[in-house]
């Protein structure tokens, strides 16, 4: 079977990113190879994986055998309780490290040899498409949205030498249950980021800037998308625990206002909607974002939906009637 180049953009999603790897299984089966690849928090950890060389049968492995509960690091104050939680939020804003994450995402990326952005280069000269993945993460100081590797340079940093597990572990930062990742820009001043989930959960926008592509975008998605509309980021000092919170909310209520997922250049069609509803015990049960106690025949049944959910939406799709109706530049495929 021939091959076909597509781009992907993944949403975030934690414990129901299962879904979004079943559905990787079933385009991959069609002959597609991933070729540009973008995601927020769990969609950064499919994306990144994805980037330096798995594919979706190790996937599968990966992300079904997770121990959730392992990603709860906790430091000294987080062991005293209830007490040491709060005291942890209050000095570190966050209760959980983020460590074991960063180490468990690194070592996988170790053995394929890729463990940076320079690792992972394409062949496109332009500077937003320089690397193969982008990773969305929350500027909660300025309140404004990242695209890693290529807005570290703000705070002083080479991105070909940044860690692709450091950036996805900034992406899936869910605040307050994880200690931010604390960055100093170009002046000094210290900028906390979380996770991008707060302003684009779902960035199919990103990679649409590319001229004349004779390839698709298609975009893994597990909730219904939200229309959002592009705004400026603005500074907000953040000097304490009040301060950091303040800035979170604000973030999170201003998150509609971001970015927007458009009906007219066709997003809708380009996406494969991943259903979080499973049909298991003789019933119904719907997968939440925090449900780390999911069990081995939900994981499957998920993982189920992503598949079946990409096959139904390869049956309908066709890139030339979407780049007809959707796009002036003729397609080739």
């Amino acid at each position: 079977m021939a091959k076909k180049k597509v781009d992907a953009v993944f949403e975030g999603g934690g414990v129901k990113g299962i879904g979004l790897v079943g559905a990787v299984a079933a385009i991959e089966e069609a002959g597609y190879v991933f070729e540009n690849l973008a995601g927020t928090s769990a969609g950064a950890i499919v994306a990144g994986l994805l980037a330096v060389g798995y594919g979706a049968q190790r996937l599968k492995e990966i992300v079904g055998t997770i121990n959730y509960h392992e990603f709860q690091d906790k430091g000294t104050l987080d062991r005293l309780g209830i007490p040491g939680m709060l005291a942890s939020i209050i000095t570190e804003y966050g209760i959980y490290e983020g460590k074991f994450f960063e180490k468990w995402f690194g070592d996988l990326l170790k053995e394929t040899g890729k463990t940076k952005f320079g690792d992972i280069l394409t062949d496109d000269p332009r500077e937003e498409y320089k690397y193969k993945l982008q990773v969305i993460a929350s500027d909660i100081s300025d309140r404004k949205l990242l695209v890693l590797p290529r807005d570290l340079k703000s705070f002083k940093l080479d991105p070909d030498e940044f860690s692709i597990a450091r950036a996805v572990r900034m992406s899936m930062s869910i605040p307050v249950f994880f200690e931010p990742v604390k960055l100093e820009d170009a002046s000094g001043r210290p900028h906390y980021i979380v996770d991008g989930g707060m302003l684009s959960n779902y960035p199919v926008w990103l990679l649409d800037d590319r001229e004349n592509c004779t390839w698709p975008t298609f975009g893994f998605k597990l909730v219904e998308p939200a229309e959002q509309k592009l705004k400026e980021g603005e500074p907000i000092p953040i000097r304490n625990p009040v301060d950091f919170l303040s800035a979170m909310l604000g973030t999170m209520m201003g998150a509609h206002d971001s970015y927007h997922i458009s009906v007219s250049k066709g997003d809708y069609v380009r996406t494969i909607g991943i259903p979080t509803v499973i049909d298991v015990f003789g019933g119904k049960k719907e997968i939440k974002t925090t449900y780390f106690d999911i069990k081995p025949e939900e994981t499957e049944k998920l993982y189920e939906n992503g598949r079946k959910a990409a096959l139904d939406f390869l049956a309908k799709w066709s890139f030339k009637r979407w780049k007809r109706k959707f796009r002036s530049a003729p397609a080739t495929s």
